[in-house]
């Protein structure tokens, strides 16, 4: 089944994203091979080139590597994993706020918002 894709921002960005969080949530762990371009560009429906470009960002970022006969591997660097993990939730924590904002809660008022939420979960 062929990934959904956002038609407002570039593919190859959305690519790379859904390859981070993979590797983040540990579904890629550390030091793991990859598919091979091919294959993750027939299961996303995509032009191999441009999860080329994907992989590429990846690489450039210290979180895959290419072994020139073995094909793509995940980083072993697992505080490398561990920071990039911490900066995803970064920036969807800034955009979880964006939007309370633009529904009147400061900061302070979403925390709240969400520790009540937390607290009235059945334990």
């Amino acid at each position: 089944m062929a990934w959904q894709f956002d038609p407002d921002r570039p593919i190859y960005k959305q690519l790379r994203e859904r390859i981070l969080l993979k590797i983040v949530s540990g579904a890629y762990g550390a030091g793991a091979q990859l598919p091979t371009v091919r294959d993750l560009a027939e299961e996303a429906a995509v032009n191999p080139n441009t999860l080329q470009k994907a992989l590429s960002e990846l690489e450039r970022d210290g979180l895959v590597h290419a072994q020139r006969t073995s094909g793509r591997f995940v980083t072993g660097d697992k505080a490398l994993i561990k920071q990039a993990k911490n900066d995803l939730a970064k920036e969807q924590i800034d955009l979880f706020l964006k939007k309370m904002a633009a529904i009147g809660y400061n900061r302070q008022d979403a925390v709240v918002l969400i520790q009540t939420i937390e607290e009235a979960k059945p334990k």
